[in-house]
């Protein structure tokens, strides 16, 4: 079994809206060029799952089409076969896009009569075993698509997942708002609706670093329904940190017990139905991708600048939104000490959005010095005592009320940004909560210049590449 999903952005939505959805009622197509994300083994499914990610819509153009109808479209492939080529050079791969003026939710027997020949067509082309994405747009502005696998057998799989991100997150499958409520659920759904419900258990959602905000991002997203969650994180409980971590157990810290474990046990036995996969790593490790890029959203609640560095550049090239959330405390040195400042930030990185590091969240050198230490801790115990390393020094305060309320704004995030209940200008691409002010502020930041993050559209959507996010090491 191998299932298959898009993510477009909102932008090449909008391309693709102005050029098929017009007042004659007709049938109208365009392309997209798509790069891939090739996930070996989903860690839900336990099955592959090829992820397409658009990168390039290019309208079909009214001087190329043959026939338009209400229910038809055809035109020349003479465009077809050029993309075809690009395509094959970029390691990429097609879809055909085509609207249905009245709302007609999937592929008609015309589509199906049709379609085969541009597969053959694209297998000509580009070779045995060229796939092909058909993409419908309903007059409803819903969205249904398939991958065609053979012509001649007529073999396709539907595209289980479309996602559509950017301010706000659109999500379109089959089953969307018709599943039957969870009981459990069911208060929730008269104050954010049904439809909500079904989107959060079809997410995949992962949360990198499992202490006092991670843990607390975990419980309300199994709480809310979320249907699949992964957990990273390389950390134990111990009694430090035993006050702050949901769930955690005084047992959990006298057996030393990963971070990961205590949070799937507590999970599974919340009795929702969710499904949790834990992973005792650090984000960064090879055999986190492919959880990683199964998701559809992550957390970043690590506390580590590398960690924030590897995430900050995978949100852009897999198009996956990560909402990055962190807790600073600055206090005085009396007794009892005074509170400078308490800062609660949440940022949300993805395209059009200002990376961390332009952000200033990130310092390089001390993701640096924490490489050094997980690579190589001899020279970095050596450089360490000849003060050649930064990021060394006591810990940094924490309380688990603030962590509570920082993993509440990163949870009510990712609501709004599905259902929108904050109203039109509601997303906060980062937003800072002065507990000790007691007011809200969004600070606003511009890419820098030569950012290759965030500052061109060059990597975003890049997915696979070799070397992995396009970097040796």
């Amino acid at each position: 079994m191998k299932i298959y999903s898009l993510t477009i952005r909102e932008e090449h939505l909008a391309q693709l809206k102005n050029h098929l959805l017009r007042d004659d009622g007709c049938e109208h197509a365009a392309y997209l060029l798509c790069s891939k994300a090739l996930i070996r083994h989903d860690p839900w499914d336990r099955c592959a799952h090829t992820k397409y990610l658009v990168s390039k819509v290019i309208p079909v153009p009214d001087d190329q089409i043959v026939d338009s109808r209400p229910d038809m479209v055809t035109w020349r492939t003479a465009s077809f076969v050029r993309l075809l080529k690009e395509a094959a050079a970029n390691d990429q791969i097609m879809a055909i896009v085509h609207n249905h003026p009245a709302g007609m939710p999937w592929f008609s027997s015309q589509d199906d009569a049709n379609e085969p020949d541009l597969v053959q067509l694209a297998v000509n082309r580009n070779g045995a075993g060229t796939n092909l994405i058909s993409l419908i747009l309903a007059g409803d502005e819903q969205l249904a698509g398939r991958v065609w696998l053979h012509p001649k057998a007529r073999a396709y799989e539907p595209l289980r997942m479309i996602r559509v991100i950017g301010t706000r997150y659109d999500l379109h499958y089959p089953e969307r708002g018709g599943s039957a409520l969870i009981p459990a659920l069911q208060r929730q759904s008269l104050a954010l609706g049904n439809a909500l419900n079904s989107d959060l258990r079809k997410l995949r959602v992962g949360i990198v670093g499992c202490g006092g905000t991670g843990s607390a991002v975990g419980m309300l997203l199994a709480r809310l329904g979320v249907g699949q969650l992964v957990f990273i994180d390389n950390d134990i409980v111990d009694q430090t940190n035993l006050n702050r971590l949901h769930g955690a157990r005084q047992a959990d810290a006298d057996a030393m017990r990963p971070k990961v474990e205590v949070m799937s046990r507590e999970i599974s036995e919340m009795g929702l139905g969710v499904r949790v996969v834990p992973i005792e790593a650090w984000v960064g490790d090879p055999g986190c991708r492919d959880a990683l890029r199964a998701c559809d959203f992550i957390f970043g609640c690590t506390d580590d600048h590398e960690g924030r560095l590897f995430l900050n550049r995978f949100s852009y090239y897999y198009l996956i939104p990560v909402i990055d959330v962190g807790l600073a405390i600055e206090v005085g040195k009396e007794d009892p000490p005074s509170v400078k400042s308490l800062d609660a930030r949440v940022t949300v990185l993805g395209p059009h959005h200002t990376c961390l590091s332009c952000r200033n969240v990130i310092d390089p050198e001390i993701a640096r010095a924490e490489a050094m230490r997980r690579n190589n801790p001899a020279e970095y115990e050596l450089r360490k005592a000849e003060s050649y390393v930064v990021g060394e020094g006591n810990p940094n305060p924490s309380v688990v009320t603030f962590t509570t309320e920082l993993a509440c704004m990163g949870v009510n995030e990712l609501i709004h940004r599905l259902q929108g209940f904050r109203g039109t200008d509601g997303a906060a691409t980062n937003r800072v909560r002065k507990f000790h002010l007691n007011e809200d502020r969004r600070p606003g930041h511009k890419p820098g210049p030569s950012c290759p993050v965030c500052s061109s559209e060059s990597i975003w959507g890049k997915g696979d590449t070799e070397p992995f996010l396009g970097r040796v090491g």
